[in-house]
């Protein structure tokens, strides 16, 4: 049985976003492209463009699984939330990516951790 060409190629491209995904560093166990550099405390500086870094986060976290909303959409800048349904305790609730002066950022949004009750 022969498979047809284009049916091998999505299958490549599965098998690397896959392996790409599994590279990535997580903080909190929210991915981050392999460009991202720490600049604060959950604020990251990604060297790709905007629409390469939501291209990433397309591929990691498929929109209709994950929720997107636009936050802001003004000259010189650009936001979009990333929602995290099966957020944790400890864990990313979301991601904020953002272009700010030409500069692609990401802030990981982390859950507070639940407090231990006294009784």
């Amino acid at each position: 049985m022969r498979v047809p060409s284009r049916y091998k190629a999505a299958l490549a491209a599965v098998c690397l976003t896959a392996a790409a995904a599994a590279r990535a560093e997580r903080v909190a166990g929210a991915a981050l492209p392999d460009e991202a550099r720490p600049v604060e405390a959950n604020r990251y500086r990604v060297e790709k463009s905007y629409e390469e870094t939501l291209k990433f986060y397309k591929a990691v976290y498929p929109p209709g699984r994950y929720p997107r909303k636009a936050i802001v959409n003004q000259p010189g800048v650009k936001a979009v939330h990333i929602v995290n349904p099966e957020s944790k305790p400890g864990g990313w609730e979301g991601l904020n990516v953002y272009e700010l002066n030409g500069e692609t950022r990401v802030f990981v949004l982390v859950s507070p951790k639940e407090k231990k009750s006294r009784r």
